[in-house]
């Protein structure tokens, strides 16, 4: 599978060879096949929402789950379905502690100002895209409808109004989808799949702009006792101060009104009307205070912490925006998109910084000039990019832990020339599909919370496990492909070969060591000893010339752990 964006670490992606079979007590054995496997993740891994509309948004409640179905013909080899054979649904689920999220009225006061700020007229539970949280919908349906996308090729369900509330009004900002097929004609359930549908409320700005704060000290500011209405009137009187506006006396305002934002463009079409010759919402908010000083030195330095810059305005101080793999490894927000001014767009990208090319040498475009997959991961223990300006991982070389050229002020996304871990060309992470056209996302996780997230009791895992039996990159092939119904093959995602399989210990894969040893060093390492390409992904067991191995989750697959070392 080809994959993109820039969170997408190798050291917890790709578990090889595997083992299996054997009697021992470790095995972790993938759950048996249903009629049709059910993929499916949330698009970014947090979608932000306003925790009141009564002054300004900037976001309303929508979330997104894209959906794959794969089922297997006569012969029993997998495809990936589409809407003349399924109907996808989605419904509300409780996770493993009891918390649910069935519905959103009573949960937010958005429906009280869509019309202002949206010119729509919703009923209540509605969301801008027609969808319903399942208990608010006035049909009473139960599971909600997904949409199958001819573009997209997937099936989709954009704009659910869910709140990071569950049904006692305890702010669970994780809660859970279960994703149904059912048969296009019988209406027989084939499968489903319970996922993470993330959403926060954490996007405020009280710690600059609450009254007696850095950006409202002295007189005339707010005082109303909610701080976050007081922090956002605040703002409004701010820029009414600094800009030709009368902001504070037309609320409720929706600042993608006049600064364009991408993520509320959902035709597509680009700035109009009031938006036409200003600069983007993104590019505002983080050049403005990307370039603001006090006492001339800038207010959210570059070099701070993320939890000083970063999450003074997203979510991760609390509600974890970034918690999946790349977390576990210890990147943070900078590595990948860089500081504030790079994504604001102070300075030009470099040559393929941009995602299609057309704007290299342009400043970077909200939600489309993005960090890469390929960008760090750029290629395998054989054909790797290295260089001095490249901050390498000092153990793997072939990983690095940022996405751009020390010295590149603009963060421009590095291009791989091996794209072993390429995304598609000229796509984002989150729209690429990969080994036998499945989803990216449907295999790793979601943007900004790849899997494997280090708390195994996580909500975000539990997709994986029911796939596979255990947290992590979705690799078992049985997951789609019935037992015994591959050949033995490197043909698997990112060249990847049969997982636990005999034939890859007990079968004479010395002839295909010898046949293509490069093949075997790109994960296995040069010296044959493992890297994180070649991890195991849980613990096995298995028999090899009569010895029980055994392996543990987070060893390095090496040949000399069952015999001694090959010809290098």
């Amino acid at each position: 599978m080809h994959i993109q964006s820039a969170i997408l670490p190798i050291l917890f992606i790709l578990a090889a060879c595997g083992g299996g079979g054997g009697d021992g007590t470790n095995n972790t054995q993938p759950p048996p096949l249903e009629t049709a496997t059910v993929l499916a993740a949330n698009d970014l891994g947090m979608h932000c929402m306003d925790r009141e509309f009564s002054v300004f948004s900037i976001l309303p409640p929508f979330n997104v789950v894209n959906a794959q179905v794969v089922k297997r013909n006569s012969n029993g080899q997998p495809y990936v379905a589409d809407d003349s054979e399924v109907d996808l649904f989605y419904d509300d689920v409780a996770d493993s502690s009891g918390s649910i999220n069935s519905y959103s009225v009573g949960k937010t006061d958005f429906w009280s100002f869509a019309n202002a700020l949206f010119d729509v007229t919703l009923p209540e539970g509605q969301g801008l895209t027609g969808l319903y949280m399942p208990a608010d919908d006035p049909q009473v349906r139960g599971l909600q409808p997904m949409e199958y996308s001819l573009n997209k090729e997937m099936f989709s369900a954009e704009g659910i109004p869910i709140t990071p509330y569950d049904d006692t009004l305890v702010k669970r900002p994780y809660p859970m989808m279960r994703i149904s097929a059912l048969d296009a004609q019988s209406g027989e359930t084939l499968g489903h799949l319970d996922v993470v549908v993330p959403v926060a409320t954490e996007t405020d700005c009280q710690n600059c702009h609450r009254t007696g704060a850095m950006a409202a000290v002295g007189a005339g500011w707010s005082a109303d006792p909610d701080l976050e209405i007081q922090s956002k009137i605040n703002i409004l009187k701010l820029h009414d101060d600094n800009n030709p506006t009368n902001l504070e006396a037309s609320q409720p305002v929706l600042c993608a009104g006049c600064h364009y934002s991408p993520a509320l463009d959902l035709a597509g079409t680009g700035p109009a009307g009031e938006q036409v010759g200003k600069p983007a919402f993104s590019s505002v908010m983080h050049k403005f205070h990307g370039e603001l000083q006090d006492g001339g030195l800038p207010v959210f330095p570059s070099d701070d912490p993320v939890e000083n810059t970063c999450y003074q305005c997203h979510p991760g101080s609390i509600t974890q925006c970034q918690r999946g793999a790349m977390k576990t490894g210890g990147m943070d927000c900078n590595d990948c998109h860089g500081d504030m001014l790079a994504v604001g767009g102070q300075f030009p990208l470099l040559a393929g910084g941009s995602m299609d090319g057309t704007n290299d040498g342009s400043v970077r475009r909200p939600w489309l000039d993005l960090p890469r997959c390929q960008s760090c991961h750029t290629g395998d223990a054989v054909d790797f990019l290295s260089g001095p300006t490249l901050v390498a991982d000092p153990d793997w070389p072939f990983r690095l832990r940022q996405a751009y050229a020390t010295g590149d002020a603009s963060a421009s996304p590095l291009l791989a020339l091996n794209t072993r871990f390429a995304e598609d060309t000229h796509t984002l992470f989150r729209f690429s599909k990969g080994h036998g056209e499945i989803a990216c996302e449907n295999c790793h996780g979601s943007t900004h919370a790849i899997w494997p997230n280090d708390t195994n009791a996580a909500n975000d895992n539990e997709a994986a496990k029911k796939l596979q039996g255990y947290a992590g990159t979705i690799i078992e092939c049985s997951v789609c492909h019935e037992s015994g119904s591959l050949p033995r093959t490197t043909s698997g995602p990112h060249g990847l070969h049969n997982i636990n399989d005999s034939r890859w210990y007990d079968d004479g894969h010395e002839g295909a060591y010898e046949a293509d040893k490069n093949n075997c060093k790109a994960c296995h390492g040069l010296n044959l000893t493992g890297t994180p390409l070649a991890k195991m992904p849980t613990s096995r067991s298995f028999r090899v010339e009569d010895d029980t191995i055994t392996y543990v989750k987070g060893d390095l697959v090496r040949c000399d752990r069952c015999h001694g070392m090959p010809d290098l």
